[in-house]
């Protein structure tokens, strides 16, 4: 450390911290000469300037960064010159081929007999062998003749004799002559155009003429060897001048250059100053030789004190004996006026020079005060630390506020209260003069008699909380016992608290930006003094960070509320009144909150109903509102009739119409791929059930018998991947069978697979009860209990009813008018075996229209069938796939008003379409 001061140094070292000595340094007696290495070996001393020598060509001295600098510029004058030469090359080439090409268009297009070959029958026979002949004296890569039209009478090629030139032949018909580059099928070229003229001036024909650059290239290959020899002999000239240089300077600063002799005393000189301990150097005589800042302070130095001896400065007489004697001391304690300090003293010994000695001095007194105080900042520090993990372990805003109240007790207040105001509890933002309510509570000892939690707070203007939220920041209480203001808030319990032992308070407003949630109290019973500075900055900094973590619980608690009220809007409330299936369902959220499963119950015409079920990935509002669109889109297709694959490819276009118009929008946003759906369609007429998915878990089916299998129903993509067609399976469903739809969160889990989870329902769907509600329960009983799924889980059971022959009646309709009235009979007939004669005249004069309409503009087959459910549904089918529209006609129509009857007289009617044909159905309510 010491090396590199030298007689200056002893006056200069009670200058101001941070300032520099410029300039080499000098020798210090007793001191050995600043970075001037003993003598070594000869060999070793080669071996060390040739290792320098490669350090400093490594780039890290100044002739090394030198040696790089001129090797980059070589470089650079090498790839600029190759560069220089390349592109004339190209620009040479490129003007040699223009030239060429011009040249022999030119000659070929005046030479004589050309003019008169275009006259004669047959251009070709002329012209082709003379332009062959040319093409190969002349060295070019073609030569076409071609008329006005371009169309060629020669060609390299005689194949693309008689097709037209590509090429640019305008300004040639003009008079002008065409040069063009181009890339053709024989790589990079020029070409060119001239015109053919009679002696009038008229042009008559065209000769084009093309050269490939690599024709008339070359040059570089022959420049480029001698450029980068040239290059090559220069690099190897910078890099001998520079080693050459490099070594002598080594040779002469040993090793160390100006800047670096410089920096090394200025960094030594600041380390001197800078360190918290004394250190004093005396030489041979007992002078003081130098001495640091914290030595003159310690010791309490004049400012001359440097050159004059120890024993002179009026220090202590053991103190100022030990640095005069010289000798060596460890850890020695000597009183100098009120501080107790610890000397270490070391002697200093050159041959051929006086001795000298270096001591350093320690205040113990001080560094047990820094030492408490360091300890004391450590457990703060700990415990800000520990607020780091430990608050905001879940975004429950009143398990936040309890973290924070068990943080603080005991280890920074006996008590600790969080009061927030009431609109944050429900996720919300505080606007006006909203209640505060006490969140949590937290003391060493239960009785104390503050506020219970859960009780509603409202603060008078005078108390240490209400100033804390008005003005922003902390506001000390020092003394409760003589506070009017906080005693004010409540005369009675504020006698209470004092008597109890609190006797100090610090209220801290939780604040997160501009945004106060509430407040924090901290109250002190068992320390005598009161908070001092440091710790409110504490209790500021310890609220700051709870209150982050607050307001996140109270912004996901708001989130949360908003998709659970989203998707509790978005999912049936109820089930529609039908009896072809009895139903029971459940609907569990996930763990993480509102997710995207869905399910629905669709009536449809002809007393079927429809079923479906999906899943769109993900939680949160995306989710609930994408679960929302497409829930509202099967709604709309099912209106359709439509089967379930055709249902399903319809919603797999608009699931894809979404991703992209969400992409166009926003670039960042998340696709709705991993929406799988699954549409099931029943029909208790036959019985059977029309099944259609899109990547989603197949049904599991329970037999009247008890058994339980999963139907093999194909399994489609995912919706919104495209690409592939859907496909659908019948199933034949007795009546008392058990349908189970189900989205995979019931099933599947990051503990175990889809195949473990089939097995698991398989079990729990067989010991069940008959019922759908006991099934529905069975199957969540057989999941872990106590244990939230990770994801969603929506589940439906539908237990199958047959519509029985007795409420259904089915005719076939010849193809003649007059079989109109037969159904009318049979019709009246019907009705009257059912009890409902009320609906003869409406139910006759809605199938005469409709079998009219069929007889007159379908095809046969004709059909009529008529359903009694909780409506009257009647249908006629026919073979033809044309729909009739409903259209108002004018009072001079004869027709055209039957399917406006119909509208009128029925509750809903419509088009259901199959694969062989239509049917055309209506419903009435039953009376």
């Amino acid at each position: 450390m010491v090396r590199l001061w030298g007689r200056s140094g002893a006056r200069s070292a009670r200058r101001p911290s941070g300032e520099r000595t410029r300039g080499a340094p000098d020798r210090v007696r007793g001191v050995p000469e600043a970075g001037l290495p003993r003598e070594a070996p000869a060999e070793g001393r080669r071996q060390g300037r040739f290792s320098a020598v490669w350090a400093t060509l490594g780039g890290r001295s100044l002739a090394g960064q030198v040696f790089l600098l001129q090797v980059v510029i070589v470089l650079l004058l090498v790839v600029a010159a190759v560069a220089a030469l390349v592109l004339q090359v190209r620009y040479d080439t490129t003007q040699e081929a223009r030239h060429r090409s011009v040249a022999v268009a030119e000659a070929f297009a005046n030479a004589p007999g050309t003019r008169e070959a275009l006259d004669s029958p047959d251009p070709t026979a002329v012209l082709q062998p003379r332009a062959e002949a040319a093409r190969e004296a002349t060295d070019v890569d073609f030569l076409v003749v071609m008329n006005t039209d371009g169309v060629r009478y020669t060609h390299p090629k005689t194949d693309r004799i008689g097709k037209t030139f590509v090429g640019n032949i305008a300004p040639a018909l003009a008079g002008q002559v065409v040069t063009e580059e181009i890339t053709g099928t024989i790589g990079p070229l020029v070409q060119a155009v001239v015109p053919i003229k009679d002696p009038d001036g008229k042009v008559v024909g065209l000769v084009s003429a093309g050269v490939t650059k690599a024709t008339v290239g070359g040059t570089a290959d022959r420049q480029l060897p001698l450029l980068l020899t040239a290059a090559a002999a220069a690099l190897a000239l910078s890099t001998a001048g520079t080693a050459l240089v490099s070594k002598r300077l080594l040779r002469q600063t040993h090793g160390l250059g100006p800047d670096e002799m410089t920096r090394m005393y200025e960094h030594h000189d600041a380390v001197l100053h800078a360190v918290r301990e004394g250190v004093i150097i005396v030489g041979a005589e007992g002078r003081l030789l130098l001495a640091n800042d914290e030595a003159h302070r310690l010791l309490d130095l004049p400012e001359d004190a440097e050159g004059h001896r120890v024993l002179h400065l009026g220090l202590a007489p053991d103190t100022a004996e030990l640095l005069d004697s010289g000798r060596m001391a460890t850890d020695e304690v000597h009183l100098v006026k009120d501080r107790l300090l610890a000397v270490n003293q070391r002697p200093t010994t050159l041959r051929g020079r006086p001795s000298g000695s270096v001591a350093t001095l320690r205040d113990s007194t001080e560094l047990r005060a820094l030492s408490g105080r360091a300890e004391e900042a450590r457990e703060r520090l700990n415990m800000l630390y520990d607020a780091g993990v430990g608050i905001g372990t879940s975004l429950d805003v009143t398990r936040t506020a309890e973290e924070l109240a068990e943080l603080a007790v005991p280890r920074f207040a006996d008590f600790a209260t969080v009061d927030l105001f009431e609109a944050v509890l429900g996720g919300g933002q505080p606007e006006g003069a909203t209640g505060l309510r006490r969140t949590a509570c937290g003391g060493i000892r239960e009785d104390a008699p503050l506020y219970p939690v859960g009780e509603k707070i409202r603060l008078v203007d005078s108390s240490p909380q209400a100033r804390a939220l008005k003005e922003g920041r902390a506001v000390i209480e020092p003394r409760l016992d003589v506070a009017p203001g906080w005693r004010a808030q409540d005369q009675e319990r504020s006698a209470q608290v004092v008597d109890f032992g609190i006797h100090s308070l610090v209220a801290v407003p939780l604040r997160t930006g501009s945004l106060v949630l509430g407040v924090v109290s901290f109250w002190r019973s068992r320390k005598a003094g009161p908070f001092d500075a440091d710790e409110v900055a504490l209790a500021e900094e310890l609220v700051a960070r709870a209150a982050v973590s607050i307001d996140n619980a109270r912004r996901y608690t708001r989130e949360h509320s908003m998709a659970v009220t989203l998707q509790r809007s978005l999912l049936p409330r109820s089930l529609p009144e039908q009896n072809a299936l009895d139903i029971a369902y459940r609907y569990l959220p996930a763990q993480a909150g509102v997710g995207g499963d869905w399910f629905d119950v669709l009536p449809l015409s002809g007393a079927r109903v429809a079923l479906v079920v999906g899943d769109v990935v993900g939680h949160g509002l995306h989710a609930a509102a994408t679960m929302g669109r497409l829930r509202t889109a099967v709604h709309n297709f099912s209106a359709l009739d439509l089967p379930p694959d055709e249902l399903l490819a319809l919603l797999d276009e608009l699931v894809a119409r979404i991703d992209q118009d969400e992409t166009e929008e926003e670039g960042d946003s998340a696709p709705v791929t991993g929406a799988t759906c699954l549409y099931a369609v029943y029909d208790p007429v036959s019985q059977r059930c029309t099944v259609a998915r899109a990547g989603h878990p197949p049904p599991a089916l329970i037999q009247p018998d008890g058994s339980v299998d999963f139907p093999d129903v194909p399994a489609g993509p995912p919706l919104g991947l495209g690409g592939l067609p859907f496909e659908t399976a019948e199933l034949e469903l007795a009546e008392d069978s058990r349908l189970v739809l189900y989205t995979d969160g019931l099933v599947e889990d990051r503990e175990r697979d889809i195949d473990e989870g089939l097995e698991l329902l398989r079990a729990a769907l067989a010991g069940a009860g008959r019922s759908p509600e006991e099934t529905c329960q069975a199957v969540l009983d057989a999941r872990q209990p106590g244990v939230r799924a990770s994801d969603d889980i929506a589940l439906i059971v539908a237990r199958t009813r047959a519509l029985g022959a007795d409420l259904v009646a089915e005719w076939q309709v010849p193809s003649d008018p007059a079989a109109v009235a037969e159904v009318r009979s049979a019709v009246t007939r019907t009705l009257e075996a059912w009890g409902l004669e009320e609906l003869s005249f409406t139910t006759e004069l809605i199938l005469s229209e409709l079998v009219t309409n069929a007889i007159r503009y379908g095809g046969e087959p004709i059909r009529v069938r008529m359903l009694r459910d909780r409506s009257l549904i009647c249908e006629v089918f026919d073979s033809s796939s044309t729909s009739p529209h409903l259209r108002y006609a004018t009072m001079t129509d004869e027709g055209g008003r039957g399917l406006f009857l119909v509208a009128q007289l029925a509750d809903r009617w419509g088009t259901r379409y199959l694969p062989a044909g239509k049917v055309i159905w209506a419903e009435q309510p039953l009376p």
